[in-house]
């Protein structure tokens, strides 16, 4: 899985911060969970909760390690020790490898454009194939108005709005559309809901492949390494005016208008569009 094939990489490359750093603040909104670490770097994820877990006596009635009222404060690297796993545990585990990955990649060498949506850096003036994982609105609307072909795969056909819904492919066509599509652009989300895997198995070759929200700014190194040329990345500026939007029911706009600047990480060895 991605996520723990990049704690593990963090562990091997950055180990003290996973050993010095603890977690200061958590706070598990509608959209997003939000954490802050002692280092002052903060991260968010997609917040992902199951039926499952709303319903589950078991789950309600754990006040163990990393449960609620017994997050704040304790070490990152004993999080993704813990071997107990919940939703709640899994939101908190990717916010906080966010945050992780936010402090690396501000001191590293990575190439980073700042102030850029993914979007920009793709010449739409083509006639390309174009995939899209997840009903996401604003690029919908953006490519639906060039000479491309688009799919956009999605559980719900009801995610769409009504003059979009053309563009509506059945997620589990997945490694049919991905196979021929010359551009793919998957969101974070996938990250937090653990379907991102078994889209990167399907990556053709020749696809320039983005990974673009909130919840894929991780250190970029493994998902280059599993085919991903550009990374839409979130860099919080404000920590506290985080907290405050996303504990008010913000969702992804509110971050960058308020507390958030979108940055694009770049796989030098990767392809361009």
């Amino acid at each position: 899985m991605i996520i723990q094939e990049t704690y593990d990489f963090i562990r091997t490359s950055n180990n003290e911060i996973l050993h010095d750093s603890t977690i200061e603040k958590v706070v598990i909104g509608v959209h997003f969970t939000a954490t802050k670490l002692s280092s002052g770097f903060a991260g968010v994820s997609k917040t992902e909760i199951t039926h499952r877990c709303c319903n589950s006596d078991r789950q309600k009635r754990n006040f163990g390690a990393f449960t609620p009222g017994n997050i704040q404060g304790r070490k990152i690297h004993d999080l993704f020790e813990y071997r107990e796993d919940s939703d709640i545990i899994n939101n908190v585990r990717l916010a906080v490898l966010n945050a992780v990955s936010a402090e690396i990649i501000a001191r590293s060498g990575y190439s980073v454009m700042e102030g850029k949506d993914p979007i920009e850096l793709v010449n739409l003036n083509q006639h390309k194939t174009i995939c899209i994982v997840g009903a996401f609105h604003s690029y919908i609307r953006k490519i639906s108005g060039t000479s491309n072909k688009l799919y956009v795969l999605e559980l719900d056909e009801n995610a769409f709005d009504e003059d979009q819904k053309r563009y509506f492919v059945p997620a589990n066509r997945y490694a049919e559309i991905l196979a021929k599509s010359d551009i793919i652009i998957i969101t974070g989300s996938t990250i937090a809901n653990n379907t991102i895997d078994s889209l990167l198995d399907y990556i053709p070759p020749q696809a320039v492949t983005i990974l673009v929200g909130p919840s894929s700014s991780l250190v970029p190194d493994v998902l280059f390494k599993h085919k991903v040329d550009i990374i839409g990345s979130t860099r919080i500026l404000d920590a506290d005016k985080m907290f405050s939007i996303i504990s008010e029911g913000g969702a992804g706009y509110h971050l960058f208008n308020y507390c958030a600047q979108k940055i694009c990480i770049l796989n030098d060895s990767g392809k361009t569009s």
